[in-house]
């Protein structure tokens, strides 16, 4: 069963087509999607369709754990909305253009295993870890 819902944003500053293709991209969501720099994501698989798939293995660099990150997309508006549900569970990632930059949001279910700040923070810094890949990879 789904908990609360819980929001993370940032505002990347960068291009609505560069946020864009680097948050849907395996080889950009490689390179950005950890929560700590003790972990790291081996392989990243994009469908980016309605019913279509993605996953995300992730692993501590040490090789001691890991996990699949899973799900099926369940709506997607070109450079706004992309939805999607894993196991139980659901998200919301939106993308608002800004005059500064994206802001990019992203609402999710909680799950039961995890305290909510702990969630909470695991997710902030993922997209921390984002929007800070997106702007040095414009700013070279």
């Amino acid at each position: 069963m789904s908990g609360q819902k819980i929001t993370v944003k940032t505002t990347v500053h960068a291009p609505i087509e560069q946020v864009w293709l680097d948050y849907i991209t395996p080889d950009d969501i490689k390179q950005w999607n950890t929560a700590s720099d003790d972990w790291h994501t081996i392989h990243a698989a994009v469908d980016l369709r309605v019913g279509g798939a993605f996953s995300s293995r992730m692993e501590a660099k040490d090789g001691s754990v890991g996990f699949d990150f899973a799900g099926t997309y369940t709506e997607i508006i070109h450079q706004k909305r992309i939805e999607y549900q894993f196991g139980n569970r659901t998200a919301q990632v939106e993308f608002n253009t800004m005059p500064d930059g994206v802001v990019v949001k992203v609402t999710f279910d909680s799950e039961d295993i995890y305290p909510i700040e702990h969630q909470q923070q695991g997710w902030q810094s993922i997209l921390n870890h984002f929007a800070r890949y997106v702007e040095a990879k414009i700013a070279n």
